[in-house]
Order: structure tokens, then sequence, then C-alpha cells
């Protein structure tokens, strides 16, 4: 689903493209004919995918005067649009806003702030970058104990204002926390963390990267909040994989870009920061806008099955679609740029293009899984907290936030819904594997209901455990689940928004922007960059990498597309390069206690 204005915008200009298509054979051909590069005419680029990574690589090749042609299935945004509520408008309002999952936006990313910033947005002065608000804390929800709640300061931070019941609540659960993790496991956690700073790049491409998280930390032989808290908590809510399969690599590199970012250095902003508007409000909307001004064309409703691969010029001749009619169409340009999510994309790849750049090839051995978003709306505001909570305890691995207090500017009652919604509890669902505590079942054997009730089952076990009644049966006033997911209860449940997860092995799977293809370019979360996460920092970060190829391949002046890395501390690179001795001495850090 998406909101109105795309979806029109989308439509007249798939519809533009149907009427000046001329059928041959059964199969059409889009209406812009590929332009060779040097000629009078700019060269034209196909991006296939109209996510971030499809957005980002259209705002950066039609910067530089391209003639771009976005290609995109079902809506503008991808896993990061917000969308209606069907048939949830009453009294002139607007819909019900729903999504995927909430949007998160860390101080750590570099590469997509400086594009919103770039998106005009009225009366910001730096355009939609200016709709990014930093919730006051966050917490650890407990089942059972008191909920530890963490401040998030910042320069100008305004600290939430707590009751003196919640203060003590929170000092409560401070010392709980402090109590429940022996000193020696707390100290031990240091140690790995220190251990992975000083690892030079060799050893964290390497050793890191075989060995789980789960392992690195030892977990196994700590206590249950030292395994809930440290080990999974830190990982299945926030990269969503399991402890016990994720890369050290990946996790404690995020790690060591969160704790540099909380120490205020080499940031862009406060650890934590969402948008103050429904998605599509805040960010899409005014993007596709502002690269609609800039020239770029949308075809919104068109599936790519298939990138054609001429193996005798080694290069894509086309890329085979269907339009919203179920029309195959036959898509040609001087350049691609797949920037659909891996499951998609590698679909569309040949055996033929495989052999032509083996990098196609593995990624199939790249693993997704089910991360998905359930809003629930409220008639009455639950007094939980000024930011994310993450529901520690939860089978399913719940992390929720409270959309209302972030958006000063709307009024649920007054601009969404039937004027009886006062807030909307936006959860991440991030296991779907585990049996829930409801039906004792996993969130893929649950209908829809089953899901939306399980979940609140768990929210109030988290929220409503220590004397207080937080969240109210009586004033929940409807659900809405992540459209993507199909199929729940039956034998065959599937997702059409996977996320990509990060076992072990995973960072040597990941294929660079350029391939061997002299016209195709890769761009999405699962594209090797600095992040090695898959957010939206990193399907920014890699769409800049294929333009920039694109750019260096034709020879283009253009000035390349900055790709700014995470932070690295100078002060540690001395530590590095020692370590960098001992590992090809075949020593273990220095830190390193085994």
């Amino acid at each position: 689903m998406e909101r109105t204005g795309t979806s029109r915008r989308g439509f007249v200009a798939g519809a533009a493209a149907v009427t000046g298509a001329v059928a041959a054979g059964g199969v059409a051909f889009d209406a812009r004919p590929a332009v060779a590069a040097g000629t009078a005419e700019a060269p034209s680029v196909a991006v296939l995918g109209g996510g971030v990574a499809g957005l980002t690589a259209a705002h950066e090749l039609a910067e530089r005067g391209y003639r771009v042609t976005v290609y995109e299935r079902r809506a503008l945004g991808g896993k990061a649009r917000s969308m209606d509520v069907p048939e949830s408008a009453r009294g002139g309002r607007r819909a019900l806003p729903a999504e995927h999952g909430f949007r998160f936006i860390p101080g750590i990313y570099h590469n997509l702030p400086d594009t919103m910033r770039r998106i005009p947005f009225p009366g910001n002065a730096n355009g939609v970058w200016d709709n990014l608000v930093a919730p006051a804390e966050m917490s650890f929800a407990r089942t059972g104990r008191e909920d530890l709640r963490i401040p998030l300061p910042w320069p100008g931070h305004r600290p939430a204002e707590l009751t003196l019941d919640e203060i003590h609540r929170a000092l409560t659960a401070l010392l709980d926390t402090a109590r429940s993790i022996p000193l020696h496991e707390a100290a031990y956690f240091v140690d790995r963390f220190l251990v992975f700073l000083t690892s030079c790049d060799e050893r964290r491409d390497d050793t890191w990267e075989r060995t789980p998280w789960w392992e690195f930390l030892r977990a196994g032989r700590m206590s249950y909040d030292y395994q809930r808290v440290l080990a999974v908590g830190l990982t299945r809510n926030i990269v969503a994989t399991k402890a016990e399969e994720a890369s050290t690599r990946t996790v404690a590199t995020l790690l060591e870009a969160f704790a540099f970012n909380a120490l205020g250095r080499g940031a862009d902003g406060p650890l934590d920061r969402i948008l103050d508007l429904p998605t599509n409000e805040a960010w899409i909307d005014p993007w596709v806008t502002h690269l609609t001004g800039l020239g770029v064309e949308f075809r919104v409703g068109w599936t790519v099955r298939e990138l054609d691969y001429d193996a005798t010029a080694g290069r894509i001749a086309a890329a085979v679609t269907e339009d919203p009619q179920g029309v195959r169409r036959r898509v040609t340009a001087d350049h691609y740029v797949s920037a659909m999510p891996v499951e998609h994309a590698r679909r569309t790849w040949s055996a033929a293009l495989r052999a032509a750049d083996p990098q196609l090839a593995r990624c199939d051995a790249l693993e997704t899984d089910w991360m998905t978003g359930i809003q629930f709306y409220l008639t009455e505001s639950a007094p939980l907290l000024a930011g994310h909570a993450n529901c520690i305890d939860s089978p399913w691995s719940l992390t929720a936030i409270q959309q209302a207090r972030h958006w000063p500017s709307r009024s649920f009652a007054a601009d969404y819904g039937d004027g009886t919604v006062v807030d909307c509890l936006s959860v991440d669902i991030s296991e779907w594997d585990r049996p829930g505590i409801l039906y004792g079942k996993t969130a893929k054997q649950c209908t829809r209901t089953e899901v939306a009730r399980e979940v609140w089952a768990q929210l109030k076990a988290s929220f409503n455990d220590t004397g207080r009644t937080v969240l109210k049966d009586s004033t929940l006033h409807s659900w809405f689940l992540d459209p993507g997911v199909d199929g729940l209860g039956t034998p065959n449940p599937t997702n059409e928004d996977q996320l990509l997860v990060h076992p072990v092995g995973t960072f040597h799977n990941r294929p660079k922007a350029a391939t061997r293809v002299p016209n195709l370019y890769l761009a999405g979360d699962y594209v090797a960059v600095d992040i090695d996460l898959a957010t939206m920092e990193g399907a920014n970060a890699s769409a800049r990498q294929a333009v920039n190829a694109l750019l260096d391949r034709t020879g283009s002046t253009a000035a390349r597309c900055t790709v700014q890395p995470l932070f690295r501390p100078p002060e540690l690179e001395g530590l590095k390069r020692h370590d960098r001795l001992r590992y090809r001495l075949g020593l273990r850090n220095a830190l390193d206690l085994g």
C-alpha cells in the first residue's frame, strides 16, 4: 500500500508508458529508447527498485544530468515507507498511519542524513533532515521486574520528566540489573569489547567474522541476564539475527559505532533519532516530488522478472518486466542499477549472468529473515516512555515506540482515523520461530488475529508486570499488521519484505556495487559497504557506490558521490597496528584472555 499522492503519480507515469509502447510479438517496449553514451542526449539509466537504494541512486544520477526512470513493483520507499490503514479515514481526516516497522536513524549514519538534507521540505532550512527528532530515553523492558530506563543525553537534551514513583522504579531497575549480572561477568564483557576495539581489520574480517557473537561472549557459561541483555538483547532486537549465529564482526562493529556516537565522536547527531511525522509525510513523498522536479520518471506497479544478458556483447540488453496490467515489457537503457532487495534481485539473474560475474552467484548464500511491524491504535495514551522500549524477555523479541509524543505537529484525534484514536504503539516482531505465551505457537503458525493478540499479550507481560496497568484492553481501538506478510497459520507463510541477516561468513558473500558486466550495477542493503549491516544507511551508501562506478566506467567528469565510512577513533590505530603484527604471527590479541 502507498500514500495516495505517490500512487497517483506512479499510475500516471505508468499509463503514459503504456500508451507510448508498441507491441511486438506479445512483448511491448518501453517508450524511451536507449541512448548511446557520448551523444548529445544524456545517457539513460533504468533503476530497478524504488526503495531507499533506488531513490538514492536516482537522486545522485539526476543531479548529474542522467535520464533516470525508476521501476518499482509495489510502492516507492520500499521497506522504509509508511502506508494508510484501508478504510480507516473518517470525517475528512487522514487514514490511520501504518508502516513496515518504525524508522530508526541513529547518529552513526552520515550518508543517509546527507541525502535528507538535500530533499526540500517547506519551512525547513535543512530539508527533510530537520524532521528528525531525538527521543529522550530508551528502556529494557523486563517481564516480572522493573524496566531499566536509560536516558539518552545530547547537547540541548531535555531529560524526560519523571514522577517520584518513576524515579523510584528507574533506580530499582538499575540496581537490580547491576546485581543480577555478576561483576566478573560485566568485567568479562568489557574485556571482550576492548579486544574487538583493538583488533586489526584482518582479524575482524577473518577470525571475528567466523565467530558467532554468542561464542565470542562465552554467553553459554554466563547468567541469564548476561545472556538476555548483552548477548540476545544486542543482536535479535537490533540486528534481527540470532546471537548464536550472528557474526561477531557485524554485531561488534555496530556496537563500536554506537559507543563512540554516545561519546559524541564521529556522529551526525544524537544516538537515537526518529521522524516527527509518518515516514511518507516526513520524507518519502517530498523525496519523490523533488526527484520528479529533477526529471526522474517513475513506473510504479512494474515488476522486474529478468535481466536479459547478451553473452555475445557481454552486456545487459534489457530488463524484462511486467507492467501494472500484467503485460510483459522489455525495458531498455544504457545502464541498469539493480536496487531490489537481494531475495528479489537474485531471481532476475540468469545462469549466464551469474557466470559472467561469480559474485552474483555468491549472493545465493546470503540469508534473510522476518522482522516485521504491527501497529496498535489506542484511545488513551499509555504511560510508557519517551523513546524505544526493548522487550528483551519477550519470546518474539519485541521492540516498540509510541508515535504521538514524537509527532508534535500532528494530533491523532484531529488528523487521523475516526477521531477516537489518540496514539499509535508501533511494534517490531523480530522472532517468528519461537512459541509465544498465549497460544504456544510460533508467529508463523498463528493467524493474523492470533499474532496481534499474542503480541499484545507479550507487551502487557513486559509493561503491566510490576503493579501498574500501563496497557489496557479497553483502550485498544484496532491493529494493523504489515500486508507483506501472507499465509500465516498455513504450512507456507510468506513475507514480501524480509531483512538480510548476518550469520558468520556473510561479509565474504556480500557483492560489490560494480559488477563485471559493464552496464550493470548493484545497490541495496546487501551490497558490501562499511557499515556491514542491513540498514537504510547501507542502502544509501551502496547506491552512492553504484553511481560512482557508473561515472567511472563512462568517463564522466561529474563530481563523485561522497561515501563516508564509519568513524574510526585515531587513538586506537596504534593498538590495531600492534594487533596486526600479532595476527600475522598467529598470536591472540594482546587483551584476549580467552
